[in-house]
């Protein structure tokens, strides 16, 4: 019987239709990645970008050996040249393309899945997440910065199919992020506790949504999941920035994603997916009227897993709903009997 869940950081509902999944041409089929595993098409084997900054497992340095690499986007979103110009007519408001768009490649090696990557080195791509939001922090107009990867063809990955993700930092907060910020804090207003501290205490009470877990965080397919087998990853101490509640713990992050990756590939066909790094804005001056001074208390960092193994259609879009056609706890623990070992 389908069943309607209400997530309760957003107030988003979500349909739980398992007859969904018995139409036809519901499912996108997974192998169909589209890309090439020719090097001499790829331009990421053979560097012709000036890096921004080269990350080694030894120590970050500018040289021509790298182990992790950043560069600028060759068709950028946003671009820090264009000067930060706000204007606004009748209703409607405009910003000139202020912004970066860069691009982390993962490894010098011909690999396109995070999945067959070391820890050490998924670690050092971490690290190299860490010194970039530090760095695109001093840009007074940046408000927000958005980690995030794209495996696959369907989930808006490169054809070339080598490993790499994304930061593109924005002089405004996007919806999506607002409307969690917002959902944070009318709960915090509310109860005064952080709502994910609250949402973790319950999941590892439950178990029944729980994939995986290590000292520090807590990875678990979300009540009210928009996806099928969609994982979110949790740090269990409270902090609103990933660039500073990862420090120290990128090695134990890096193999629990991993692990992760590993049972998306193993136990779904290897499927296209993005992760997003959800992370807090910058707390500086700004005119944005929706401004968060309290969410160092109300905001608590995490990042979200989402295979691509379904197609939106009308419905979703035309009403806000999505539609999943697996109860979360059955994708729990499935996940969970998947052999996730490196």
């Amino acid at each position: 019987m389908p069943e309607l869940r209400k997530d309760p950081i957003v107030g988003r509902w979500v349909i739980i239709a398992t007859e969904r999944a018995r139409r036809p041409g519901n499912f996108i089929d997974p192998t169909k990645h589209l890309w090439t595993s020719e090097k001499k098409k790829c331009p990421h084997c053979e560097l012709k970008e000036k890096p921004l900054l080269v990350m080694t497992h030894k120590k970050k340095i500018l040289s021509s050996s790298w182990d992790v690499c950043v560069v600028a986007s060759r068709n950028p979103f946003l671009e820090t040249d264009n000067n930060f110009q706000r204007a606004q007519v009748g209703l409607y408001e405009t910003i000139d393309g202020f912004g970066t768009h860069e691009v982390i490649i993962e490894t010098p090696q011909h690999i396109a899945n995070m999945a067959d990557l070391e820890v050490k080195q998924i670690s050092l791509v971490l690290q190299t997440y860490v010194l970039r939001i530090n760095e695109l922090k001093k840009e007074k107009e940046v408000q927000f910065v958005l980690v995030y990867k794209n495996y696959g063809w369907t989930a808006g990955g490169h054809t070339t199919g080598h490993s790499r993700s994304h930061i593109i930092a924005t002089p405004v907060n996007p919806l999506r992020v607002r409307e969690k910020l917002m959902g944070a804090k009318e709960y915090f207003d509310r109860e005064h506790r952080c709502i994910y501290c609250d949402l973790i205490k319950q999941e590892l009470e439950e178990k029944a949504r729980i994939v995986a877990q290590t000292e520090n965080f807590a990875a678990l397919v979300p009540f009210a999941a928009r996806f099928l087998f969609e994982v979110w990853i949790l740090p269990k101490k409270h902090d609103c920035d990933f660039a500073v509640g990862v420090k120290g713990l990128e090695e134990e992050l890096a193999s629990l994603m991993k692990n992760l990756f590993q049972k998306f590939k193993n136990g779904l066909q290897d499927p296209p997916y993005n992760f997003i790094i959800q992370t807090a804005p910058f707390r500086q001056p700004h005119p944005d009227p929706l401004r968060w001074e309290t969410v160092e208390e109300d905001f608590h960092w995490h990042i979200e897993l989402m295979p691509r193994l379904t197609q939106v259609a009308g419905f979703e879009k035309g009403t806000g709903f999505y539609i999943c056609s697996i109860p979360p706890e059955r994708m729990a623990e499935y996940l969970k009997g998947i052999n996730g070992s490196i």
